[in-house]
């Protein structure tokens, strides 16, 4: 097949930003492996960026009698701007009718919406942590009890999050909420009672009959006494501070419902071939889910679902035609539903 590639490649932040703009974006190392991945597969690849023009790309390619027009889109872009911006190409793939890899625009905009992910998930049975969110300027009076965890509502890859954003306190609370203000502008955030203990990562495959393929625990290299969180500042440095155990190794019970809770929330949010869910675990061995992303990052190098599927033995090439197959075979059974 003819795979084209989409993406939204790392740049530099202008002067007015903050550090972690483009923090979800992807560099040429990663998307040069994904392409090496594919095309052990036997497949040819196409770099096709994001946006129009990226689709202008592809209907070229489509109405060039010269060429073999793109059989499949590997989907990588987060685009930009709010709660949809996932969701913007895959649109333009069911606009133009070419099978993609990855989730729906509609169960993208689920997950980035970080509320809105918790309350089908937590409706569907799976337990997850108290939160308010607040849209305007004034922080919210009524709060989930404390310690309490503050982050943007539509971000990932860590954006927004540091060492600090686990407050203790109203004053603390109200100089993170403005601190997430100055830097970020008027976005929405997330206020959610923070849940002391472990934190783990899972992995689920497939579609129908969707599995885990492992959890990861990340915490402290070095003992701290202080609970695990994955901002910012520990993501820049994560060979030095980050250990990743995988498997967990958890009691059979608290793996048991790790593993319930994973694959209960992959089908109430209506994931497809691939997503990589958090979770905290508190001392009493109960799970909570924190956020689903079913676009997850694929570096060869530092992205945790694929840490975690080395850990379980797959190679990186296995992880990504694993992906590409299943969303083949998704289409395969349903020809007529992009």
């Amino acid at each position: 097949m003819k795979i084209g590639i989409t993406y939204n490649l790392k740049q530099n932040p202008a002067e007015n930003l903050p550090p972690d703009a483009f923090g979800e974006f992807d560099t040429e190392e990663t998307l040069s492996a994904l392409a090496a991945a594919l095309e052990t597969g036997g497949h040819e690849t196409v770099k096709l960026g994001w946006g129009v023009e990226a689709l202008r790309r592809i209907l070229t390619e489509q109405s060039n009698g010269e060429k073999r027009g793109i059989d499949f889109i590997f989907n990588l872009a987060e685009g930009l701007e709010g709660r949809n911006r996932e969701a913007q190409m895959p649109a333009l793939f069911e606009l133009a009718g070419i099978p993609y890899t990855g989730s729906d625009g509609f169960t993208l905009s689920l997950a980035l919406d970080k509320a809105q992910a918790k309350i089908v998930v937590k409706h569907a049975g799976v337990n997850t942590p108290e939160f308010v969110t607040a849209h305007d300027d004034i922080p919210p009076k009524d709060l989930p009890p404390f310690p309490l965890f503050i982050k943007p509502l539509y971000e990932g890859s860590s954006k927004g999050i540091r060492l600090n954003s686990c407050v203790t306190t109203r004053k603390g609370f109200e100089e993170q909420f403005l601190w997430i203000r100055n830097q970020y502008g008027p976005i929405p955030i997330l206020i959610e009672r923070f849940i002391p203990g472990r934190e783990v990562t899972v992995g689920v495959l497939g579609n129908r009959e969707p599995y885990v393929l492992g959890i990861m625990e990340i915490r402290y290299r070095e003992k701290t006494g202080q609970d695990f969180i994955y901002s910012y500042e520990v993501k820049k440095d994560w060979r030095r501070l980050c250990e990743y155990i995988v498997p967990a190794g958890m009691e059979p019970l608290t793996e048991k419902r790790v593993r319930e809770s994973a694959l209960i929330a992959y089908r109430a949010l209506g994931c497809r071939d691939v997503t990589r869910m958090d979770f905290r675990i508190d001392k009493n061995g109960q799970v909570y889910f924190l956020e689903a992303n079913p676009l997850p990052g694929l570096s060869p190098i530092y992205s945790d679902l694929v840490i975690m599927a080395r850990g379980v033995g797959w190679t990186y090439e296995k992880l990504i035609l694993t992906i590409l197959k299943h969303a083949q075979e998704r289409y395969a059974k349903k020809p007529s539903c992009l």
